[in-house]
């Protein structure tokens, strides 16, 4: 989950199995100390499964992207699926599994997920990050547990389960798993829904990563905040730090840092003033890189201000950003602001009861008894380069119950949790790849 470091936002419980603040999941599926190390009668092949994959060193900086394309070709083989790779960039390939429908004149459902997960800080876990740990109580520790192994292994088995179960359904099943997600998917998904490859698959609609949810609901998203990374710099007056010298570039800085944080303090006010609104319904910033100078008793000629702003879809993108250059304009001359990142294609996917699609998940979700929750996801994901080209995405983990512990220390997931989770993709790729056909259909 691309630029997502959430322990400030959603962090639910940051204690261990065991201690208060961790909510054990119920539901058809138990899970007994006794599953607690692999290879012990009775642990289920999907959990076994799924902690193979987590112990591919799929980590940012230095991917292990190879490791991860041989663990799903053989997953096609055993499956009996088509397998397809398409590299998109050097070392940088796209996975695709296909099970073929019925009718080949409909388009497809899409099932993504990404193959990268963000670096660690191994001493402060209680375990090995990529071992799949798995204790007594049934908790999976590993980077990527949340983000997001555990769907692809999800997409696999519910597939798995219905062929093995002999059915079939109209539209073609495409499960892609694409790198490079993590740090932007600039050399993944970006590149891929540009290739003829991505086009012959006829994409109708398309299954991304959401979140886990602390509570019984599960959460959907239906679109997603544009991140705009801003670097603001400043030029002033130099000389020897013992002066009162007037114009330096940190006075300058300094205005146009005030003027982002009281925006972000008005943001972060409004958006705890009323409960209706979700962290995606506002427009996040954070200060996360100062540079300059080069000695104490030196005063710079330039200094730098780095922002992270996510921005809310509904907000007027032209505006904001003459937001932005009003707040340079007024700090004085010589402050001017760069884009290392500019997204300004938000789009969203429709979440009305008459939209087919949206019938179809939301209707499944009814029948099993899940509570969901729509919102607008707080950071960037792939979906928004499908949104983009046209594919309606809609991002769904179906982890409840869970804390919200992706990119954290002791990332981790309960086998009963993610077992539940191929029983919900179980259902709804059913209702899914048996949508009538539609005008968007051609």
């Amino acid at each position: 989950m691309v630029a997502a470091l959430f322990g400030c936002w959603f962090r639910v419980g940051g204690a261990r199995p065991g201690v208060s603040g961790l909510v054990m999941p119920v539901g058809p599926i138990t899970t007994r100390s006794a599953m607690a190390s692999e290879g012990r009668e009775g642990e289920h092949p999907s959990v076994t499964l799924f902690r193979q994959y987590l112990r591919i060193r799929t980590v940012q900086p230095k991917p292990d992207y190879g490791a991860a394309v041989a663990f799903l070709e053989e997953r096609a083989r055993q499956l009996g699926l088509g397998c397809q790779k398409v590299e998109v960039a050097p070392g940088h390939v796209v996975t695709i599994l296909t099970w073929p429908g019925t009718n080949p004149r409909l388009s497809s459902i899409l099932l993504n997920s990404h193959t990268d997960v963000v670096p660690v800080f191994k001493e402060h876990w209680s375990h090995d990050p990529f071992e799949a740990f798995k204790d007594a109580e049934g908790y999976i520790y590993a980077r990527g547990a949340q983000d997001m192994k555990c769907v692809s292994i999800q997409y696999l088995e519910a597939v798995r389960r219905l062929k093995a179960e002999g059915h079939h359904f109209p539209r073609t099943i495409h499960m892609t798993f694409v790198p490079d997600e993590e740090v932007g998917g600039h050399q993944g998904m970006e590149l891929f829904v540009q290739r003829p490859e991505f086009q012959a698959l006829r994409a109708g609609f398309a299954l991304d990563e959401g979140l886990a949810n602390p509570t019984d609901a599960f959460t959907v998203f239906y679109s997603e905040r544009s991140p705009w990374w801003v670097r603001v710099s400043s030029t002033g007056k130099p000389g020897h730090s013992s002066c009162f010298i007037e114009d330096t570039a940190a006075e300058k800085l300094h205005k146009v840092v005030s003027s982002v944080l009281a925006f972000r303090e008005k943001e972060r006010q409004r958006l705890q003033s009323n409960p209706h609104l979700k962290a995606g319904a506002v427009t996040s910033v954070n200060l996360t890189k100062l540079e300059g100078g080069v000695a104490y008793n030196v005063v710079p000629a330039t200094m730098s201000a780095s922002f992270d702003f996510r921005v809310a879809p509904d907000v007027d993108l032209k505006a904001f950003e003459e937001q932005l250059q009003g707040w340079c304009r007024a700090a004085g001359e010589g402050v001017t602001f760069e884009f290392a990142q500019k997204w300004t294609e938000s789009r969203m996917t429709s979440i009305d009861d008459s939209d087919p699609w949206w019938a179809a998940f939301s209707g499944v979700c009814k029948d099993m008894n899940l509570t969901l929750e729509p919102e607008i996801f707080p950071a960037a994901t792939d979906s928004r380069y499908l949104r983009v080209v046209g594919v309606p995405a809609l991002g769904f983990s179906p982890m409840n119950r869970t804390p919200v512990l992706l990119h954290d220390h002791d990332e981790r997931l309960h086998e009963a949790v993610f077992l539940r989770g191929i029983d919900i993709y179980t259902r709804l790729l059913p209702a899914l790849a048996s949508v009538p056909a539609l005008p968007s259909d051609g």
